[in-house]
């Protein structure tokens, strides 16, 4: 059963993934993606999974040490339940990306391997797109200075 639970948090994102890598213009999209409903399924399999080791979690998490971690990972509910809150997380974080590069008007083409990339190794996709948001944003801020001095200003995005 936690085998079936360990895939079933991934394959309950994978939806909301799939539209904004491949429907992002999609009108539902935007409305599912501006949603922090969409975790709602990840997280009641979190919670079928953690509330059978809780003593251990807690141990785990009131107390933080890698041995504890270890621990709390050996036991099948606990890796698994750790598996379900990073897939709660990076949905989370993947939709607050989707949503700030429509509003930044970053192109779906390079949106969608960025996605990607934050499905497979969430920190290093954070990164890089923080890092093309503040180049958006200096670009944008380069425009306006640029178009100030003709006599019309361009403001520049902000977060």
């Amino acid at each position: 059963m936690t085998e079936f639970l360990f895939d079933l948090s991934f394959y309950l994102a994978a939806p909301v993934w799939l539209l904004m890598i491949f429907a992002p213009n999609w009108r539902p999209t935007a409305r599912i993606a501006a949603s922090p409903l969409t975790v709602i399924p990840i997280l009641v399999v979190y919670l079928t999974m953690a509330i059978p080791v809780f003593p251990e979690l807690w141990a785990a998490v009131s107390s933080p040490s890698l041995d504890g971690f270890q621990d709390l990972a050996a036991l099948a509910n606990g890796a698994g339940a750790v598996w379900a809150q990073v897939i709660a997380w990076d949905l989370l974080l993947g939709q607050w990306m989707f949503l700030q590069a429509r509003r930044l008007g970053i192109h779906p083409l390079v949106m969608g391997p960025l996605l990607v990339l934050t499905i497979l190794l969430s920190p290093i996709g954070l990164l890089v797109f923080l890092a093309l948001r503040a180049a958006n944003a200096r670009s944008a801020k380069g425009i306006g200075d640029r178009a100030g001095a003709g006599g019309r200003s361009v403001q520049p995005l902000s977060s």
